[in-house]
Protein backbone atom coordinates (compact mmCIF):
# COMPACT_ATOMS: atom_id res chain seq x y z
CA UNK A 1 0.00 0.00 0.00
CA UNK A 2 1.50 3.31 -1.07
CA UNK A 3 1.14 5.82 1.77
CA UNK A 4 2.28 8.79 -0.34
CA UNK A 5 -1.32 9.72 -1.12
CA UNK A 6 -2.03 10.01 2.61
CA UNK A 7 1.01 12.15 3.36
CA UNK A 8 0.22 14.30 0.30
CA UNK A 9 -3.38 14.74 1.53
CA UNK A 10 -2.14 15.93 4.91
CA UNK A 11 0.30 18.33 3.23
CA UNK A 12 -2.48 19.62 0.97
CA UNK A 13 -4.81 20.12 3.95
CA UNK A 14 -2.11 22.09 5.76
CA UNK A 15 -1.54 24.27 2.68
CA UNK A 16 -5.29 24.85 2.34
CA UNK A 17 -5.55 25.91 5.99
CA UNK A 18 -2.58 28.25 5.52
CA UNK A 19 -4.38 30.00 2.65
CA UNK A 20 -6.36 31.80 5.35
CA UNK A 21 -3.16 33.57 6.43
CA UNK A 22 -0.65 35.87 4.80
CA UNK A 23 2.43 34.98 2.69
CA UNK A 24 4.51 34.38 5.80
CA UNK A 25 1.94 31.91 7.14
CA UNK A 26 1.87 30.07 3.81
CA UNK A 27 5.68 29.81 3.75
CA UNK A 28 5.73 28.45 7.30
CA UNK A 29 3.01 25.93 6.42
CA UNK A 30 5.00 24.78 3.37
CA UNK A 31 8.13 24.34 5.52
CA UNK A 32 6.20 22.46 8.21
CA UNK A 33 4.56 20.30 5.59
CA UNK A 34 7.92 19.12 4.29
CA UNK A 35 9.36 18.72 7.79
CA UNK A 36 6.58 16.52 9.16
CA UNK A 37 6.49 14.02 6.28
CA UNK A 38 8.88 11.47 7.89
CA UNK A 39 6.98 11.73 11.17
CA UNK A 40 3.64 11.21 9.40
CA UNK A 41 5.03 8.09 7.73
CA UNK A 42 6.06 6.70 11.11
CA UNK A 43 2.66 7.52 12.64
CA UNK A 44 0.90 5.74 9.76
CA UNK A 45 3.23 2.77 10.21
CA UNK A 46 2.54 2.75 13.96
CA UNK A 47 -1.22 2.71 13.33
CA UNK A 48 -0.89 -0.08 10.75
CA UNK A 49 1.35 -2.06 13.13
CA UNK A 50 -1.22 -1.80 15.94
CA UNK A 51 -3.96 -2.92 13.55
CA UNK A 52 -1.78 -5.84 12.44
CA UNK A 53 -1.29 -6.91 16.08
CA UNK A 54 -5.05 -6.87 16.63
CA UNK A 55 -5.67 -8.90 13.48
CA UNK A 56 -2.89 -11.34 14.42
CA UNK A 57 -4.45 -11.84 17.85
CA UNK A 58 -7.75 -12.74 16.15
CA UNK A 59 -6.04 -15.16 13.74
CA UNK A 60 -4.39 -17.04 16.58
CA UNK A 61 -2.02 -19.32 14.67
CA UNK A 62 -0.57 -16.59 12.43
CA UNK A 63 1.08 -13.20 12.85
CA UNK A 64 0.52 -10.14 10.72
CA UNK A 65 3.70 -8.16 10.09
CA UNK A 66 3.81 -4.63 8.69
CA UNK A 67 6.99 -3.19 7.19
CA UNK A 68 7.80 0.16 5.64
CA UNK A 69 9.83 0.14 2.43
CA UNK A 70 10.14 3.70 1.18
CA UNK A 71 6.56 4.88 0.77
CA UNK A 72 5.16 1.35 0.64
CA UNK A 73 3.52 -0.34 3.62
CA UNK A 74 4.05 -4.07 3.15
CA UNK A 75 1.83 -6.59 4.94
CA UNK A 76 2.86 -10.19 5.48
CA UNK A 77 0.98 -12.97 7.25
CA UNK A 78 3.29 -15.63 8.70
CA UNK A 79 3.13 -18.56 11.06
CA UNK A 80 5.33 -18.01 14.13
CA UNK A 81 8.39 -20.35 14.17
CA UNK A 82 7.14 -22.27 17.22
CA UNK A 83 3.75 -23.06 15.63
CA UNK A 84 5.22 -25.25 12.87
CA UNK A 85 7.84 -26.93 15.08
CA UNK A 86 11.16 -28.39 14.05
CA UNK A 87 14.62 -26.99 13.82
CA UNK A 88 14.35 -26.13 10.11
CA UNK A 89 11.39 -23.84 10.79
CA UNK A 90 13.50 -21.72 13.15
CA UNK A 91 16.30 -21.42 10.59
CA UNK A 92 13.80 -20.40 7.92
CA UNK A 93 12.28 -17.79 10.24
CA UNK A 94 15.75 -16.41 10.99
CA UNK A 95 16.47 -16.14 7.25
CA UNK A 96 13.17 -14.34 6.71
CA UNK A 97 13.96 -11.90 9.51
CA UNK A 98 17.35 -11.10 7.99
CA UNK A 99 15.75 -10.47 4.59
CA UNK A 100 12.79 -8.40 5.77
CA UNK A 101 12.49 -4.62 5.69
CA UNK A 102 12.37 -2.57 8.87
CA UNK A 103 9.32 -2.75 11.05
CA UNK A 104 8.09 0.12 13.20
CA UNK A 105 9.91 -1.32 16.22
CA UNK A 106 13.20 -0.98 14.31
CA UNK A 107 12.68 2.66 13.32
CA UNK A 108 11.00 4.10 16.39
CA UNK A 109 12.64 6.72 18.53
CA UNK A 110 13.72 10.29 18.19
CA UNK A 111 14.35 11.84 14.80
CA UNK A 112 17.80 13.39 14.51
CA UNK A 113 18.87 16.29 12.36
CA UNK A 114 21.94 15.69 10.19
CA UNK A 115 23.95 18.11 8.09
CA UNK A 116 24.98 16.48 4.83
CA UNK A 117 27.58 17.92 2.49
CA UNK A 118 27.65 16.76 -1.13
CA UNK A 119 28.67 17.96 -4.55
CA UNK A 120 26.14 20.35 -6.11
CA UNK A 121 25.68 18.07 -9.12
CA UNK A 122 24.81 15.13 -6.87
CA UNK A 123 22.39 17.28 -4.86
CA UNK A 124 20.68 18.42 -8.07
CA UNK A 125 20.30 14.82 -9.25
CA UNK A 126 18.98 13.76 -5.83
CA UNK A 127 16.44 16.62 -5.89
CA UNK A 128 15.34 15.54 -9.35
CA UNK A 129 14.93 11.93 -8.18
CA UNK A 130 12.98 13.07 -5.11
CA UNK A 131 10.65 15.15 -7.29
CA UNK A 132 10.10 12.19 -9.62
CA UNK A 133 9.12 10.09 -6.59
CA UNK A 134 6.88 12.82 -5.20
CA UNK A 135 8.81 13.16 -1.94
CA UNK A 136 11.00 15.79 -0.33
CA UNK A 137 14.77 15.61 -0.70
CA UNK A 138 14.96 14.84 3.03
CA UNK A 139 12.60 11.86 2.67
CA UNK A 140 14.40 10.65 -0.43
CA UNK A 141 17.81 10.72 1.29
CA UNK A 142 16.33 9.01 4.37
CA UNK A 143 14.85 6.27 2.16
CA UNK A 144 18.18 5.87 0.36
CA UNK A 145 20.01 5.43 3.67
CA UNK A 146 17.39 2.92 4.86
CA UNK A 147 17.76 0.97 1.60
CA UNK A 148 21.55 0.94 1.88
CA UNK A 149 21.36 -0.30 5.48
CA UNK A 150 18.86 -2.99 4.51
CA UNK A 151 21.15 -4.12 1.66
CA UNK A 152 24.12 -4.18 4.03
CA UNK A 153 22.17 -6.28 6.55
CA UNK A 154 21.21 -8.74 3.82
CA UNK A 155 24.81 -8.94 2.61
CA UNK A 156 26.18 -9.48 6.11
CA UNK A 157 23.50 -12.04 6.89
CA UNK A 158 24.44 -14.09 3.82
CA UNK A 159 28.22 -14.05 4.40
Amino acid sequence: MDISEYTAKLQNDLATAAELGDDHTRRIAASLSAAIEPSVRLVLLAAATELAKEIGAKLGDREVKVNLDGSELLVDIVRPPNSTGGEGANEKADDEKKDSTYSFDDVSGDISRVTLRMMEQIKARAEEAANQNGVSLNSWVSQAVQGALRDQMRKNGMD
